[in-house]
């Protein structure tokens, strides 16, 4: 890569895109097949080629992206393959809103035409979020780009199609469906999203036929009580025994149904009856097939009213509810109106309310292949990481239903079936020329195409040339990791399970990695109506990827929702200018350094202590990150970087590195040298950019540092230059403590006098020019014993207690007037706590919360006085 001079400020605009396209004019992304490397492989989750890089895909990329980098450099094969999803409904929304701005619709110009459109769109506007993925750092094999209409991709979709089918896992049948009546599809179950709603409850009389009463029902929906063919009760319900085989006169259009018995009905709900409409309630549905009820449909696929609903024919659904009441309350026939709460359906794309019919349609027999699928987790062959998760996996494949698949759609795989007008129906991988039970070459494939998590579910193992086997497919799956949110547990990651176990035999993955959501910083979740927001592209243009990659993994753990905060940003921005200067500082001290040159000989003790923390510190982020908690690796790095290397070690080696004796230099600059290029590698798969531009400018740094080799410990843990080293900071912090308790100016020396136990005496002498540095003494007397100096700041740590006497060095009569003025207005206010305490009322009328912060107060002005007391004391002034 070129070397560039270092400037004095880190500017992320003039760094990112110049190494991200050196990374890929090197193919240092690229996997290969490789017999003598370990292969660590992640799969994207395909984002929809209409979709725009957003808070969620920044968080889920960058998990993907640092464990991609951390095992690369381990020595791993890594391959994190990309790509897309066609995203069928998205997709085709898109493309009809276009031409109903130009004044057509897809009926018109036809379905040649409009896929013809649909594939202008997605190679104009489609697949910009891997574009973006770049400006974030992702690391993707871009070679191996795929998306699911490709035809390699389609090819694998026939072909499970085929197979299934042939099994009798895939079947066509009149059954009731989640239909849309805004995007005109059917809908699986997991694509309705289930919205608590306040609504009513219509208590309504059925008469009986014999004229000897009336049964009375409550429904929520009042508008299909015109495609009712039973009533319903409890077999058990003793209210409602002797009324079981009678019949009902069906208000309004008077049709008579009867009263029937049924193990579905809660006694509890209503009156202990309700009305069976198997056309529009998917309970309901079953019922009817129990009891060889007909199916009556008076509600269509644009949510009106059919030529069955009678006198209602044509009215949007929910003005026929609005007439309907009206008439049945002119009638007599409605008892009452409650509000009631319930779910109500809406599609996941365009927030419609669903409306269950009984459409014919292609589903899955989910049975079979979902039992292979829970032994899968429950025997730990795949491992979901938070380990709770397994649970909502597994709840959803022991209660699953056969799953819908069919969709009327134009954009995504066409089903590979077609119809003879003999009616011969021949599922097959190739166009059929003629059918194989008549001869007839007159054969119509079937419009529809298939449910887009149909495809996606092959994503795995598609992807790498399946139902071929490939030298990729061989080596690089199962993959190691998936990472994704909760959200799609149901919809893609069980889904994945049970495809890959069907027709590869193996699992997909060995580890789920869920993590959650993005929300503002106030926890809520981000929505274009809160107008809260981020756009990742605004946080990189203003801050640079690499302060929002650290912000969005610091902030993560997996399995939990993660708050996103401008300030953070601005932490992690602060972070890495930090980074920038301690680099500048280190290299500006590397004149004439050589790798391997100033290890001879012991090192003094800041080097052996801060060699040791570095060691302790790769352990643990190396441990952290094999435990995918890569929020805690980040904060482990971030702690040893800010404090220990930058506001610790860099302060004690400075006089050495401008000294002028030429062994103790080389020893600091060794030291410096490789804490800074550990420090690098350590960091790098959090903030790839930063480390790489400074990696180029190390000596001797290598071809690129997103192929250096992992860090590991070099030696065991120095544990006693650790346990001094920490000595001398616990003195140094409590020396500033003490001088800033009495208002000592920061810049200023102070002669001290130390008195040291017998045991740390030896540390405290070595050590005195660290001691004088970074507390700024200008002398310091050290007694093994003796009297303490009247008047002085003392500073008291385990075996040490470093006395600073006053004299000169503040105005102590100054001080005493000042001290006793505040002492005098705090015990005025310990006074009136007290009062306040010891008032009946107060006591008696406050909450209980509001007593214990005023006793909490209470005692913390009492701890205040109390020190300035002491304080007053040490000074002479009392």
């Amino acid at each position: 890569m070129p070397r560039v001079e270092l400037p004095k400020t880190y500017d992320p605009s003039q760094v990112e895109e110049r190494l991200y396209r050196c990374w890929e004019e090197g193919q240092f992304f690229h996997a290969r097949v490789n017999p003598d490397r370990k292969p660590f492989t992640i799969v994207i989750p395909p984002p929809n080629v209409t979709g725009s890089l957003h808070a969620g895909h920044a968080l889920d990329n960058t998990i993907q992206d640092v464990l991609i980098r951390w095992r690369r450099m381990q020595g791993y094969e890594t391959l994190w393959l990309p790509g897309m999803d066609h995203a069928g409904i998205a997709t085709q929304a898109r493309v009809e809103q276009a031409l109903a701005e130009e004044g057509t619709n897809r009926h018109e110009i036809g379905r040649g035409a409009f896929l013809e459109r649909a594939w202008e769109w997605k190679e104009r506007y489609g697949g910009r979020i891997l574009k973006q993925l770049r400006r974030l750092g992702a690391s993707c094999d871009w070679p191996r780009q795929r998306f699911t209409l490709d035809e390699g991709f389609s090819r694998a979709v026939r072909e499970v199609f085929v197979r299934l089918y042939n099994k009798g896992l895939i079947y066509q049948s009149d059954y009731i469906i989640n239909w849309c009546p805004e995007c005109h599809t059917a809908l699986s179950d997991i694509e309705v999203e289930h919205v608590e709603t306040a609504g009513k409850l219509y208590y309504v009389n059925y008469p009986l036929v014999d004229g000897e009463g009336q049964i009375t029902i409550a429904t929520t929906r009042p508008e299909t009580i015109l495609g009712d063919t039973a009533v319903a009760v409890h077999p058990e319900d003793e209210r409602y025994k002797h009324l079981i085989g009678k019949q009902v006169v069906l208000p309004i259009l008077g049709r008579v149904i009867p009263i029937i018995a049924d193990q579905y009905v809660d006694p509890a709900f209503g009156t202990g009856a309700v009305k069976i409409t198997p056309a529009h309630d998917p309970n309901d549905f079953e019922v009817a097939v129990r009891h060889q009820l007909q199916h009556i449909q008076v509600i269509d696929e644009n949510a009106q009213m059919t030529a069955a609903a009678g006198p209602y024919q044509g009215m949007d659904r929910y003005e026929c509810r609005r007439r309907l009441v009206a008439d049945l309350q002119a009638e007599g026939l409605l008892i009452k109106i409650a509000e009631h709460g319930h779910a109500v359906g809406h599609c996941y794309r365009c927030d419609q309310v669903v409306e269950p019919l009984v459409s014919r349609q292609w589903f899955v027999k989910m049975k079979p292949l979902a039992a292979p699928a829970i032994a899968a987790v429950q025997e730990g062959q795949i491992r979901f990481v938070p380990e709770r998760f397994a649970k909502v996996y597994l709840n959803w494949l022991e209660n699953v239903r056969d799953w819908c698949i069919s969709r009327q759609l134009w954009w995504g795989h066409r089903i590979p079936a077609w119809y003879c007008s003999c009616g011969e129906v021949i599922v097959s991988m190739d166009t059929p020329a003629a059918c194989p039970k008549c001869g007839g070459g007159e054969l119509r494939q079937d419009p529809d195409v298939l449910d887009t998590w149909f495809s996606s579910a092959l994503w795995p193992f598609a992807t790498m040339g399946w139902p071929e086997k490939t030298p990729e497919l061989d080596y690089f799956y199962p993959t190691s990791v998936l990472v994704t949110g909760y959200d799609i547990i149901f919809f893609w990651v069980a889904r994945m399970v049970f495809s890959s176990l069907e027709h590869v035999g193996q699992i997909p993955f060995y580890d789920v990695l869920i993590h959650g959501i993005v929300r503002d910083d106030q926890g809520r979740k981000m929505s274009k109506s809160l107008g809260n927001g981020i756009d990742p592209l605004e946080v990189i243009e203003e801050y640079g990827a690499d302060a929002l990659r650290f912000t969005l993994i610091t902030g993560n753990s997996p399995g939990n929702d993660m708050r996103f905060s401008w300030e953070r940003v601005a932490a992690s921005r602060n972070f890495a200018n930090k980074i920038w200067n301690a680099a500048r500082f280190a290299l500006m001290h590397l004149d004439g350094f050589q790798p391997g040159v100033g290890l001879e000989g012991d090192l003094p003790l800041e080097d052996r202590w801060i060699r040791s923390r570095l060691d302790a510190t790769t352990a643990e982020v190396t441990r952290l990150l094999g435990m995918y908690e890569l929020g805690e690796a980040a904060r482990v790095l971030y702690d040893f970087i800010w404090s220990e290397f930058c506001d610790w070690y860099i302060e004690l080696v400075k006089g050495r590195l401008n000294g002028t004796d030429p062994a103790s230099r080389q020893k600091g600059q060794a030291t410096l040298y490789v804490v800074l290029k550990t420090t690098m590698r350590l960091l790098h798969p959090f903030m790839p950019f930063i480390t790489e531009e400074i990696w180029q400018h190390l000596p001797v740094p290598g071809e690129t540092i997103t192929i250096a080799p992992w860090p590991t410990p070099s030696t065991p843990r120095d544990q006693e230059a650790e346990a001094e080293m920490h000595l001398i900071m616990e003195a140094v912090r409590a020396i500033r403590n003490a001088r800033a308790e009495m208002g000592v100016d920061p810049g200023r020396w102070a002669d001290a006098v130390a008195f040291a136990s017998p045991d740390v005496y030896p540390l405290v002498q070595a050590q005195a020019h660290h001691l004088r540095q970074l507390a700024r003494l200008g002398t310091l007397e050290i007694r093994r014993e003796g009297d303490r100096p009247a008047r002085a700041i003392t500073a008291v740590v385990a075996g040490l207690e470093v006395c600073l006497p006053l004299e000169g060095l503040i105005d102590i009569e100054r001080e005493i007037r000042r001290l006793r003025k505040e002492r005098d207005a705090l015990r005025s206010e310990v006074a009136k706590a007290q009062a306040k305490l010891a008032n009946e009322q107060f006591l008696a009328r406050a909450p209980a919360a509001v007593v214990a912060k005023e006793r909490e107060r209470g005692q913390e002005l009492q701890e205040h006085l109390q020190a300035l007391s002491r304080r007053l004391q040490m000074l002479g002034g009392e």
